[in-house]
């Protein structure tokens, strides 16, 4: 290296270092070890998925895969397990309403060839994680949205379903509308969302993820579920990433993407999920106030979890044992 070579290399790398990146962590160059999740191992297959609702979505999962299926439908079949789970009143059409008593769906999907699909606002359908896949393989689009993912739907022979709330969510509704006080809950009812990630025999890696959204919302709000990049990402290459928690907070800052990234530039999944929360409670000054939570994984099967507030859990199913963990979290001293 020459005296011109290394005065450059020497510029850059100060440059970069001052952004807080390292320019030279990418593909191809030998990581550090850095800190790692404790229930974290390098094994294939395997499934991950956000809450206690996560151990029957892995089920599921884990049964297409050790069949030979692909992670993509693993992930399909998983979630929709917990979108047929009347009960649940966070996923699917049992889910909590809208201000207005009108339960409105979001759901996304990514496969191992970057390919994407998406629908938000979605009524009446039961499993709007199976539309976002027929958007991303029958349509030229990413996300289709309200009437025209509905429209969609209905072409692609889905049953549109009689909208009515179960007994105790009428009854929730009704007991809000007395105040119609809206304030995010920490960790309420497994907060909103079933994010699942998961790699097949090939070692290929996809993601789903689908919500009812946040209880009593404005009608026609929309949060980080169906949108690629904020409520998931995947990258084959590099790993994959999906979110839980207040959308809003997630879409400001793009967390599953970021965690992604995070990972490309030589971060293992746990570091790359401390850097996206860190980065949400840095950018909003009410963090405290709400909850979201992450699932990072790389192609090896490691894994990285992390959140605000204590009490986000997640399921495991890998090396044949399904498993639910309590994540680790920024805000110290909760228990």
């Amino acid at each position: 290296m020459d005296r011109k070579q290394f005065i450059t290399r020497s510029a850059l790398l100060t440059a970069f270092t001052g952004l807080g990146l390292d320019a030279f962590a990418g593909e191809g160059r030998k990581k550090k070890k850095g800190k790692k999740n404790p229930n974290s191992t390098k094994s294939t297959p395997m499934a991950i998925a956000t809450w206690r609702h996560g151990l029957p979505a892995n089920e599921a999962a884990m049964k297409v895969i050790e069949a030979g299926g692909r992670a993509l439908d693993a992930v399909e079949q998983g979630v929709m397990v917990v979108e047929s789970d009347r009960s649940n009143t966070s996923v699917g059409l049992g889910g909590y309403p809208d201000r207005e008593g009108i339960v409105t769906l979001d759901a996304s999907i990514m496969d191992e060839k970057g390919n994407a699909g998406s629908v938000s606002f979605l009524r009446g359908i039961e499993h709007p994680i199976s539309v976002a896949r027929r958007v991303m393989e029958k349509t030229p689009h990413v996300m289709l949205t309200g009437a025209g993912a509905l429209l969609f739907a209905k072409q692609e022979g889905f049953e549109k379903v009689k909208e009515q709330l179960t007994g105790h969510v009428q009854k929730a509704w009704q007991d809000w509308l007395k105040e119609k006080k809206y304030k995010p809950v920490i960790n309420i009812e497994n907060h909103d969302t079933i994010g699942q990630l998961a790699i097949d025999k090939s070692g290929n890696l996809s993601g789903s993820c689908t919500t009812s959204g946040l209880a009593w919302k404005m009608h026609g709000r929309v949060g980080d579920s169906p949108i690629i990049g904020a409520g998931l990402y995947v990258d084959n290459e590099i790993g994959a990433a999906t979110c839980t928690g207040l959308g809003e907070a997630v879409l400001r800052t793009c967390a599953s993407f970021l965690a992604v990234e995070r990972m490309r530039m030589g971060a293992t999944p746990q570091e790359a999920a401390e850097e996206a929360i860190n980065r949400i409670v840095k950018k909003h000054a009410n963090y405290k106030d709400f909850q979201v939570g992450i699932l990072v994984i790389n192609p090896q099967g490691e894994h990285g979890a992390y959140a605000i507030h204590s009490g986000f859990n997640y399921a495991l199913h890998q090396g044949g044992s399904n498993r639910n963990f309590d994540s680790e979290h920024y805000i110290p001293g909760e228990k």
